[in-house]
């Protein structure tokens, strides 16, 4: 098969490295100058920033996108950070800021803040959950009904802003406990060496070593629809590609701007009334310098009592390469409302000022503000709302942010939608991503 692969961020270099090692012909047309999307590093007074994702991976060597890339023959080093996580609450158990001092408590003892019939409850909600997951309703609502904890809706909304960049009443709880089932089955977070461009780079290098092309600067206009199937893409030089497969990164609205969507059909206008009512999610990044280390180790900080700021992680405690000789990065991320979107530089101030009472007493510096919205969001599709991979029209797939696995955090959510996407194509042709 010829594939036609439109963006270059990770799920669509993902999608084109499996098909190349699968055999088949793969382009790959990239609007932009760069390589990676949301998902590499710029250089900035000395520094490796991300241009959107962190430089972690969610589940570490052996989740989803760890295993995807050593099964690519990928060589990059993913070194699993150590605590996973802790949670950075005030001293003072009924106050609700950092005023007094903090202490940081590690993330599996959050239960031993709930009260003894709590704790009783959150055990048997554990396991019966796991069996039989909530099916409506969301992860605060869930929270409000069965432990009418203040903590436990806190530690959610930090949880889910950092991963998601969602607030809990805007998660379905399935989507959660199936996140939290994934941590089961696949273990903690870890740094991959040399940051998101680490990936990048090695995805690049499997690709060029199959034969594969990568045309930057080249942005698709069209989608050519023949007989309801994908049959191939038009560049905005006026050329036409033909191939048997396009695959697409931009998301299920975005590509659905580059076909004719007046294609009278039921399951067509399903999909496109489907896909109108995704809502990206938003969030604020803030990355700041420092001496000495900030946190002291690469997992992730939750901070359930900030305002605004969800967590915060400082890689350079795993890879020092990402910042200048004696300097570290430290990354703290915070979701953004839906309904705040129009106040963004007041929500900034705000994780701003959260910043400044966490590490009160340390020596940092911003070194950038990132947003990520509209066009350049977090995710494509909210966690818990994301479409399958599929398309009405027969060739045409959809990966990245926008199609995640269900239950798939950031990197490692894209990777899962990769794999569902190349098991379907390969099925065509006897073949397995196994």
């Amino acid at each position: 098969m010829r594939v036609l692969v439109i963006g270059s961020g990770l799920g669509g270099l993902l999608s084109a490295a499996c098909l190349l090692r699968a055999g088949h012909e793969v382009d790959v047309f990239e609007r932009l100058p760069i390589t990676g999307g949301r998902f590499t590093n710029i250089e900035y007074k000395g520094f490796q920033l991300s241009t959107g994702a962190l430089h972690m991976i969610p589940h570490g060597p052996t989740g989803p996108l760890g295993t995807l890339l050593r099964y690519l023959g990928s060589d990059v080093q993913i070194v699993r950070a150590d605590p996973m996580a802790t949670i950075r609450i005030p001293i003072e158990k009924d106050s609700t800021d950092y005023t007094h001092g903090f202490q940081d408590i590690d993330f599996h003892d959050f239960g031993k803040r709930f009260s003894l019939l709590n704790k009783i409850k959150l055990t048997v909600l554990i396991t019966t959950t796991r069996i039989f997951p909530p099916k409506k309703g969301s992860m605060a609502d869930w929270c409000s009904k069965n432990l009418k904890d203040d903590w436990a809706l806190r530690i959610a909304d930090s949880f889910c802003g950092w991963a998601l960049s969602l607030r809990a009443k805007d998660v379905p709880a399935a989507e959660v406990f199936e996140i939290i089932e994934n941590m089961y089955r696949y273990s903690g977070s870890g740094i991959p060496l040399g940051g998101c461009k680490g990936v990048i780079d090695t995805l690049i290098d499997v690709i060029t070593s199959c034969g594969g092309k990568i045309h930057t600067s080249s942005e698709v206009s069209r989608i050519i629809i023949e007989d309801k199937k994908a049959v191939g893409i038009v560049t905005d030089d006026g050329k036409e590609h033909r191939g048997d497969i396009v695959i697409s990164d931009i998301g299920h609205i975005e590509t659905s701007r580059l076909y004719d969507a007046n294609m009278a059909t039921e399951d067509m206008e399903k999909y496109l009334t489907s896909i109108k009512e995704l809502k990206p999610s938003a969030g604020v990044k803030i990355c700041l310098s420092s001496n000495e280390p900030l946190i002291g180790h690469a997992g992730v900080l939750l901070t359930p009592y900030a305002r605004r700021i969800n967590g915060i992680n400082e890689v350079t405690n795993i890879d020092p390469s990402l910042a200048p000789p004696g300097k570290h990065l430290t990354m703290a991320h915070q979701c953004v409302e839906w309904e705040n979107l129009d106040r963004l530089k007041d929500e900034i101030d705000l994780g701003l000022s959260d910043l400044a009472e966490i590490f009160a007493g340390k020596d940092y510096e911003v070194l950038l503000i990132q947003s990520y919205s509209g066009e350049w969001p977090v995710n494509r599709a909210s966690s818990g709302t994301d479409p399958t991979n599929k398309t009405p029209f027969e060739g045409l797939y959809i990966v990245g942010d926008g199609a995640k696995g269900k239950g798939g955090i950031e990197v490692d959510g894209i990777a899962l939608g990769v794999r569902n996407a190349i098991k379907d194509i390969l099925n065509q042709k006897n073949q397995s991503i196994d």
